[in-house]
């Protein structure tokens, strides 16, 4: 099974998100390219911003490039083709703005390497997935910018390959946990009543903060922002509440500061547009869980696969196919590990 297997003939617009830098996103990037010119499959790239500078501050080491073939259809700032020696003939100057100048869709005339930076909010990379797709790509995928995973996002993208690796951790089993953590959040249980989705849709739209009552009442508070105002949103709660729509993101001290005043929030759903605008860390999530805690979304995302790499660039490494053995054991997902090859990969894989 390869990333194009699971792709094609089923999703048009996919992302590829890291849990962090160096997890092996633009390697799994660059596997994917590799397999969709072999079998004649036409690709979109693109990405959401610009993930840093091209020396990793970091690691002080080159970051890695995407290598394109001729056919695929990039979409990227018009300072960035300079960069590029890819041959590649413009489609498309848009009026998509970056700080990089406007992004440019371009169709590779020959093979060559380029850098992606693409618009840098979900309404525009969704926009430029689209005309890809009219000027002939079978398949788009989003580089999703580091600690960006808007891209993964059911507005932007219908599917996601999510990256991870030794970089999240130097215990490979604190990295399966949050790898495992992440997956969770992106498939929380979407809500199913048209009337409440109409109306948290309505509050996410507006920016605010909603409430809806036991019998059908729906109430908005006058917050712009549901940070730092855990405790005016938990007053705001009754007997009656059943749920609590938020518009922006969820955070640790937002869920302190609303349980400390109200014994409410066990009786009600919180609602958050999908599962990209949660920022609480999992150990606090398990507390909250306990607790009572109860989350849904408008959309859940779809994780199709996970890529792994078990190298560090800080010095060390996991065994990798322990690595690859264990991570499919936790997740029940498709697992990869792109760099191993050979019988021993296959057997792990599918033995």
């Amino acid at each position: 099974m390869s990333f194009v297997d699971l792709i094609y003939g089923k999703h048009q617009i996919i992302s590829v998100v890291g849990m962090g830098k160096n997890a092996g996103k633009t390697v799994v990037l660059n596997k994917i390219i590799e397999e969709a010119y072999d079998r004649y499959i036409s690709l979109g790239l693109t990405s959401i911003g610009r993930d840093g500078e091209r020396e990793d501050l970091v690691t002080k080491t080159d970051k890695p490039v995407i290598h394109v073939m001729e056919g695929t259809i990039v979409a990227t700032a018009q300072d960035i083709l300079l960069n590029s020696d890819a041959r590649l003939e413009i489609l498309e100057v848009t009026n998509y703005r970056t700080t990089l100048g406007p992004v440019v869709i371009c169709r590779v005339r020959e093979n060559g390497l380029v850098e992606l930076a693409g618009p840098g909010n979900n309404d525009e990379i969704r926009e430029v997935a689209k005309k890809m797709l009219i000027y002939g790509a079978d398949i788009v995928v989003v580089d999703g910018a580091i600690n960006r995973k808007t891209s993964a996002s059911p507005g932007v993208t219908e599917a996601t390959i999510l990256a991870t690796g030794a970089v999240v951790n130097r215990s490979m089993d604190r990295v399966i946990e949050e790898t495992a953590y992440q997956i969770e959040l992106f498939g929380l249980e979407a809500v199913k009543e048209q009337t409440l989705r109409d109306f948290a849709q309505e509050v996410i739209t507006e920016g605010c903060v909603g409430i809806v009552d036991q019998g059908g009442e729906y109430r908005k508070l006058p917050l712009k922002t549901a940070l730092s105002a855990g405790r005016i949103i938990g007053s705001a709660l009754t007997e009656n509440s059943r749920y609590l729509i938020f518009s922006g993101s969820l955070v640790k001290k937002t869920v302190d500061e609303l349980i400390a005043v109200t014994p409410y929030y066990k009786d009600v759903k919180f609602v958050v547009q999908d599962g990209t605008k949660i920022f609480i860390p999992r150990e606090d999530w398990m507390r909250f869980k306990k607790r009572g805690l109860r989350i849904e979304t408008l959309e859940p995302l779809h994780v199709l696969a996970v890529s792994i790499n078990p190298y560090a660039p800080q010095g060390y490494e996991f065994p990798p196919l322990e690595f690859l053995r264990k991570m499919k054991n936790a997740l029940g997902l498709p697992v990869m590990d792109v760099m191993l090859e050979g019988d021993d990969f296959h057997d792990e894989l599918y033995g």
